[in-house]
Formats: C-alpha cells, structure tokens, sequence
C-alpha cells in the first residue's frame, strides 16, 4: 500500500510541477525530497539512489551538462536546420509580440488581455470623423466613381489634399494630423463603406510608402521638405515594391541600382544608376514623388567593400528623366488608380536613398518593420468596415423584401447566410480594434498583421458571397442603386494583395508565429547562427532545457485539460463566457505541444510541409480572433442584448480550431504519433459543432430589427439619412417598414381580408375610406411603399447608356 501511495504522490508531484513549469532545479530537490520520504518508508534503495543520481547529477551541473548532452545536440541541430539567411534574418528581428506570445505558450493569461486597454478616439479624431470624413462620404457616388469617371472627381481629390485625408499618419510637428492606428482604422471602416476607390487612396499613403519610411528612416532634410509637402497633397506619393518576379517573394526584386559617378543637374556628383519595372503599385498613375525599393551594388567600391549592399529604399520625383509612368491596371473594375511603373538608366543621387548614404542595404529591414503595423490597418479595416455596412445592409433588404408571403429574412436558408454575415462583422470589427488598439501601445505587431490581414480579407469575400446569395438578381445586375457588386468583384484584390493569402497562410503566419511567439524556438536558432562557440553553448543550453520543460508542461496540461474538460481552468468571469475561456485555454495547450511535437519529428522538413505549418497557423489565428472577440465583449461593457453575436463568432472560431487540429492528426506524416496525439488531445473524440441553428435565428434577426444591438453593430459606418446615401435610406425604408407593419395588419383585420404586402398605398386608401386608420397612418404606409419598392428595385439601362464610353 505504501509503494502504491508513493507513487501516486510521485505521478500527482509530475504532473504538477510540470503544470507549473517549475525550474530544473526546483525539479530535481523536490523529487529528492520525496526519494527520502520513500527511503524511510523502506521503499527506494540504494539502485533507485544511484539511478536518480546518474539522472539528475549530469541534469544539474552545467559544465557536465552542457559538454555531453547540450554540445552533441546543438551539432545536430546545426545539420538539420537550415541556415538563415539575412532577408530571414531580419523578418524575424522586425516587429513585436503581443498577445499572441500568450496565445502559442499555451497558458493564455486572460486577465492580462482585459487588462490592455480599450483603443479610444481623441476629440480631435472624433471631430474628424464626424466633420470631414462625414462630408466627403456625401460627396462620393460609387457608381460614378467607377463606372462613369473610373477615378474620384476632382473636387474630390481637392477635398482630401484640404483636409489632410493623406497625412493622418504623420506627426503634427510636420503639419500632419498624427492619428492613432484605431482612429485610422475608423476613418478607412467609414470610407469602404461609401467606396472601395476611396478608401482604398486614402489608405495606401497612410499605409507602407513614403510618409511612414521617412518618419522613420528619413534624414532631416528629407522629412523637412517632403513631409509638409505630402501633408497639403502638394505630393502625391507611391511606393514600388513589386516586380513581375517578384510578387508575394518581395526580397527577390530584380530591380538594381548601381553607385556610380553622374551627372545630375549640371553636376558631377556620386549617385545611383537605377533600372526597374514594377507593377501593381497603387497611385503610381498620378504620383509625383516614387518610393523605390531596389538591389543595390557597389562593383567599383566606392562607398566601401561590400559589392552588394542589398535591398535598398530610395525616395524618385518621378518627373527625371527615363521614369515612365501614367498607364493604369485596372482591377477588377474596382478603378482605384494602380498601375506600373518603369525607370531606364535613372541617375540620382545617393542622398535620394531614404535615411542617407548610411542606409544603403536596410531596405528590407525598413520595409518589414512598416509593414507589420501597416498590414494590420489598412485592409483589415477596409474589409471589417465593408462588412459592416453590407451586414446591416442585408439584413435591412431581408427584412423589406418578400417572397412566399414573408420576408424573406424568415427562411432558414436565410438565416444562416445573414448568421455568417452579423457573426463574422462583430468579429471583424473586434480583431481590428484590438489589434489597432496594440500599435497605439507602441507593438509593431509582425504575426498579428498576417493574421488579420489573411482572415478579414478571406471573411469579407466569404461575406460579400452570402449578401450577394441573399439579394439574388438585385445584387447582379450592375446601377447606381446596386451597393453589393464592386464589393463582390473587388473581393480578390484584397486578397491578392500586400502578399498573396495563400502563401500568407501556409508560410508567414505560422512560419513567423512558431519562432516569434515560441520562448525558445528563436534563441535555439540565434544560438546555432552565433559564431561564437561558447557563448552558441551557453544560450543553447539555456534554451534547450527550458524548451524541454515547456513541452513536457504542454503534454501535461493538454492531457489534464482534455481529460477535465478543462473545466477546472481558471477564468475572469463566471458567466455564460466562461466555457469559452476554458476551451480556448484547452486549445492554446494543445497548439503549444503540437508545435513542439511538429517540430522535434519533422525538423526543418515542417517548412516544406506547408499544409501541416498553415493548420497550425490556423489554430493560433483563430484562437486571437476568438479572444478579440471576448475583448470587445468585455470592453463594451458585457451587454447580454450583445451575447448572440459574441457566441455565434467564439463558437465559430472554436470548431475551426477543432477542424484545423483533427486535419492536422488526420496528415500528420507519422501515423503512430498522429494516433497518440489523438488520444492526448481528443479522447472521447471530435465533440464542438458549429453554432446552433437557434444562434443563427437570433443573430439573424439582430440584423433585421432596429436595437441598440444592431447600431453597435453597424457604429461608425456612414448611415445618413438621405435620399443620396442608399444605405442611409434602406435603414429609413426599414424603419417604415416596421412601423407599418401593425397599421397594415390592423387594415387586413378591420376589412377582414389579407392583403399581399405590397400597393400599401392602395391599403393606405382602403384603410382611410373605412376609417381605420388616421391620415398619419395612411401616410406612413404610402412612405413605406414608395421605400419598399426602390429598396427591391433593379437599376435598368438604355442600350447606349451602358455601353463602354468613358471607363477604360
């Protein structure tokens, strides 16, 4: 009975200590302890003492350790594991981790998450968006826009120079507005909601190009000149990243420059011989001023040995000799301007590379630092927003247009598109705000950015689908009324571009995340690259060890937690969230030890098996987009009208990060460890679903009835009242719709027939000469008729009115 206590208390002392990730050396004295408790039981003896010495002595003294267990793995890991290159390198060294760090350890730290605080506008930002950016979505027609002009009015491109529309990212000291990440995100969210074209100028300037690079790298002189000029528009800038070589691949630009000797203005002076041919490059049509990234050499070793100096970043007034630009792509029929740009045997000089001489070959390392804020802004935000607006926007036609004698927003089929739609904006607006929200705390949040720019970009097209389903021929047919078709032929262009979603997926966002958020992954790998010998040992060591405590802490807490239910893990709240929290913690262990598991059996071959590296990506983003989401939650202060919408996108979230890991086991390249995971991590198998069809029936008809739920939902999209703003007035239509619906009713019952819900006017008239209803009433109805009828109509054409006259 003794041995049988004994080694349950050994097992429970494990288990412990492994949950609690205690060091090696709290290890090995408390397993000590209990060794003497079992020698004055008369339970170990003098070979179970030497066998704990032989394994703990070695474990325990470092020079011991590290010469004949850390040395003869750090060689191996050296074979097995490619070396890094510099663009690599420097990918890895750009930006910060934030939550995510948490998310991938396996022990999420919830109350820290609510800790952070909630993103909050200035009442300088307020009077922006309620001002300016207010004004010029009343000057905006998207048809127009698009189909008549194929680029903004003038006055339009006049009205963003006057009121800084392109300078939101730069500092006030330079006349810019110097806005939070969180302000720009709301100002883009309103914008795509009136135009893809519109928001998508404003965003690129504000995003990665000249403006960002020069506040951070630009000399003095550089930022004294340029910067107040891009701030009143009297430049209009680009930046030309991508070669027809090199698209999601940016580091292979073929693009050189080579130092040489030139005349430039009448001088001799030393500068850069440049050669590109770039494509995709937004507002490269009408740009004054072209950020140019290139390779840069130095054959002639005029600036010093180094032949090749690397990527370089160079800032072009695009007026110099042997630069064309002017034509245009044109994507999708979504006309924003884009095109390509060339330059032949361009001469400037060195103090055109942004930063200076100095700066010659940190171009990659400035570009990826930029990019892991930008990529988080701007088409994150472009598609929450987008989403927003076309969530409260079917579900406003749900409500209005009828078919079998109700609205259509009551069948069931219905219902679960409008679900994925109401479900997906809550999420999309909570990942934009909290991750805005951690580059105004100063992250430059690199795994973050490729998260929610691959998801939201991927949901608005899924969501864009499910509206264009529900309109059915309205949505189709081309006009000035149609707001759902640029945004449904627009769709791939946000997934195309800043890095192809595919690619996103299976290679940056767990490829990034594994060694960025990983606490040892990235020391092990700077320690096997580290030159110098004794110190690669000592931090190997150091990492090594404490990365095999982690693991084996993973292995334990996943177990208890899929054996538990994870029911005993700890939450901030006791309410109908908590199960959410506990299943993401269960989760967050689970991806932890698979990473590890991942990594100890496929080695550097888990880079090439990119369906096993994106499942595992898949995992981590959808537990940050599940935790945006309680968040928000939370920091709009737990209103239970709001709970459907939060439980539809956690629940939603939460069966993907089932789906990816029973794929993941299903490929796994070593069936019996697939098997064993299995066990670890599903014992009594599969068992979340996707949200219920009584959760899609409640968030459907949020989206179909005026709440406060439904305007927060919709807060901050540009919903005025007017017959200009369609989808102000289909919120007016749904408004009068609701409110004559009982006066409606009230006519069938006094007349005791039912009438179709159609010719309210003709009820109007009916009910007025049996004196039912009053004139207010009977006016209502005929309001709501002339709202219903425009609100299902479908824009048609004179042949020669749509024939292809203008837009090119």
């Amino acid at each position: 009975m003794d041995i049988i206590i004994w080694l349950i208390v050994a097992i429970s002392l494990t288990w412990f200590m492994s949950s609690v990730r205690s060091s090696l050396s709290t290890y090995t004295l408390s397993f000590a302890a209990l060794m003497v408790i079992g020698t004055f039981l008369d339970i170990i003896g003098f070979v179970s003492w030497l066998l704990f010495a032989v394994i703990a002595l070695p474990l325990n003294i470092d020079s011991v350790r590290q010469q004949f267990i850390s040395m003869p793995l750090l060689a191996l890991f050296k074979k097995i594991m490619p070396q890094m290159s510099t663009t690599e390198q420097e990918a890895l060294d750009a930006g910060t981790t934030w939550f995510d760090a948490d998310l991938f350890r396996g022990n999420p730290d919830w109350t820290k998450l609510h800790n952070f605080p909630k993103p909050r506008l200035s009442s300088e930002e307020k009077a922006f968006l309620n001002g300016p950016v207010e004004e010029l979505c009343a000057m905006v027609n998207d048809w127009e826009v698009t189909h008549e002009h194929a680029d903004l009015p003038t006055e339009v491109w006049q009205f963003l120079k006057d009121n800084k529309f392109f300078a939101m990212i730069i500092k006030k000291k330079h006349g810019g507005l110097e806005f939070s990440a969180y302000a720009q995100s709301r100002v883009l969210q309103k914008l795509t909601g009136v135009s893809s074209v519109l928001s998508s100028t404003v965003g690129v300037p504000n995003s990665l190009g000249p403006g960002e690079l020069l506040q951070e790298y630009g000399t003095k002189e550089q930022q004294d000149y340029y910067l107040p000029r891009l701030v009143v528009g009297d430049e209009i800038p680009c930046f030309a990243l991508t070669s027809p070589e090199a698209g999601s691949d940016a580091g292979a630009i073929p693009d050189t420059g080579v130092i040489c000797h030139g005349e430039f203005e009448g001088k001799e002076v030393l500068g850069m011989r440049l050669n590109w041919d770039k494509r995709y490059i937004t507002l490269a049509p009408i740009a004054t001023v072209l950020g140019l990234a290139f390779k840069l050499q130095d054959p002639d070793h005029l600036l010093g040995d180094i032949v090749e100096l690397g990527i370089t970043c160079a800032l072009i007034p695009t007026d110099i000799e042997g630069i064309a630009i002017g034509r245009r792509h044109f994507p999708l029929n979504v006309p924003f301007q884009n095109g390509p740009t060339q330059g032949k045997d361009v001469f400037v000089p060195l103090d055109y590379i942004i930063g200076g001489p100095e700066m010659a070959g940190q171009g990659w390392r400035m570009l990826v630092e930029c990019l892991s804020v930008g990529r988080a802004i701007t088409l994150p935000s472009n598609s929450a927003g987008g989403i927003k607006t076309v969530a409260l926007a079917t579900g406003a036609y749900s409500h209005i247009r009828r078919q079998f004698k109700l609205p259509i927003g009551k069948m069931e089929g219905v219902e679960e598109a409008l679900a994925r739609i109401g479900g997906n904006a809550y999420l999309m607006d909570a990942v934009t705000t909290m991750s805005t929200g951690a580059i105004d705390l100063g992250e430059k949040p690199s795994v973050i950015s490729a998260i929610t720019k691959y998801h939201l970009t991927e949901k608005m097209r899924a969501c864009v689908i499910d509206a264009m389903d529900v309109h059915g021929g309205k949505g189709i047919c081309m006009g000035p009324n149609n707001y759902l078709a640029r945004s449904y032929q627009g769709a791939p262009i946000a997934v195309t571009v800043e890095g192809a979603n595919i690619l996103t997926r299976s290679l940056i966002i767990y490829g990034q995340g594994a060694i960025r958020c990983h606490p040892y992954v990235l020391a092990e790998l700077q320690a096997a690259n580290n030159p110098n010998n004794e110190q690669a040992l000592s931090d190997f060591d150091h990492a090594l060890f404490g990365h095999v405590g982690f693991a084996i802490s993973n292995i334990s807490r996943s177990l208890w937690c899929s054996l538990s239910g994870s029911r005993f893990v700890p939450t901030p709240f006791n309410d109908e969230t908590r199960r959410y929290y506990q299943l993401l913690s269960r989760f967050s262990a689970n991806l932890a030890m698979l990473s590890d598991i991942a990594m100890l059996a496929l080695g550097s071959d888990l880079k090439r098996k990119e369906r096993i590296s994106a499942r595992l990506g898949d995992v981590l983003s959808h537990l940050y987009l599940a935790s945006a989401c309680l968040k928000r939650y939370n920091d709009e202060g737990r209103e239970a009208d709001d709970l459907p919408l939060l439980k539809w996108a956690v629940e939603d979230s939460l069966y993907k990060i089932q789906v990816a890991i029973d794929e993941l086991l299903h490929n796994f390249p070593n069936k019996w460890l697939a098997a064993t995971l299995r066990l670890i991590i599903f014992p009594m198998g599969a068992w979340l679903s996707l949200p219920k069809d009584t959760l899609d029936h409640t968030v459907a008809r949020i989206l179909q009835t005026p709440s406060p739920t439904r305007t927060r939902l919709g807060q901050g999209q540009f919903l005025t009242r007017n017959n200009t703003n369609v989808f102000g007035r289909l919120e007016q239509t749904l408004e009068d719709i609701i409110n004559a619906e009982p006066i409606f009713d009230k006519v069938c019952k006094a007349l005791n027939e039912k009438f179709p819900f159609y010719q309210l006017d003709v009820v109007a008239e009916k009910g007025l000469a049996a004196e039912v209803i009053s004139s207010a009433e009977a006016e209502l109805l005929v309001k709501a008729e002339q709202g219903r009828k425009w609100a299902i109509a479908v824009d048609d054409f004179d042949s020669s009115d749509i024939e292809n006259k203008k837009a090119t």
